[in-house]
């Protein structure tokens, strides 16, 4: 049987894989769940499975990965760095769990912390930042923890049953951020001290 995940970025009870086109099947199903797409600003997108195709591909020049359970192996979500400037060293960010088994326990949180680790201690970025809708509370509380701070919203930015929503926008800098995972991995935890420098 062929390896279906690689442990790219490990954390404590998840890691990171390299996407895999055999999960657009599941990837379309949570997307198309009203409860996890209107988390996304994406409860009016009707997606098919070649539309998923179509969209990984389109991303595949960004750095995504698969989120996935270490102990069971199993797929739980997607995240990745998006409109990566490579001149003033900034991304967007990204983050789905579609299990909704897994919502609400600290893997959100987890995932935020090893992915912006990936983003200021491998691909040496600046400046991390992302958008979210001010009723996903639970996110925003999540973003928090890892140290995203909240700089802004768009008002009255999305609007669902009737009713708008504000956008908030959040950050995180590499000089607030220490690093939890990957210099402890490479085994030289100062790692953190002369990148600061």
């Amino acid at each position: 049987m062929q390896k279906k995940y690689f442990k790219k970025i490990m954390g404590d009870r998840c890691y990171l894989s390299p996407v895999s086109m055999n999960d657009i099947e599941q990837y379309t199903e949570w997307i198309n769940d009203m409860s996890v797409s209107v988390t996304m600003g994406q409860l009016s997108q009707v997606l098919t499975i070649e539309k998923e195709r179509e969209i990984l591909q389109k991303l595949s020049g960004d750095y995504i990965f698969a989120i996935i359970d270490k102990k069971t192996d199993n797929l739980i979500g997607n995240t990745g760095l998006h409109k990566i400037d490579w001149v003033n060293r900034t991304a967007e960010y990204g983050l789905f769990i579609g299990d909704k088994a897994y919502w609400n326990k600290g893997y959100g949180t987890e995932v935020n912390l090893l992915m912006l680790d990936y983003a200021f201690y491998v691909l040496n970025l600046s400046h991390v930042h992302l958008q979210v809708l001010a009723f996903n509370e639970w996110a925003i509380k999540s973003y928090e923890k890892a140290g995203y701070k909240t700089v802004g919203k768009l008002t009255e930015f999305w609007e669902i049953a009737g009713k708008r929503h504000d956008m908030v926008i959040m950050e995180v800098l590499a000089k607030d951020f220490e690093s939890p995972f990957i210099c402890e991995a490479l085994g030289n935890r100062h790692l953190a001290v002369s990148i600061r420098e």
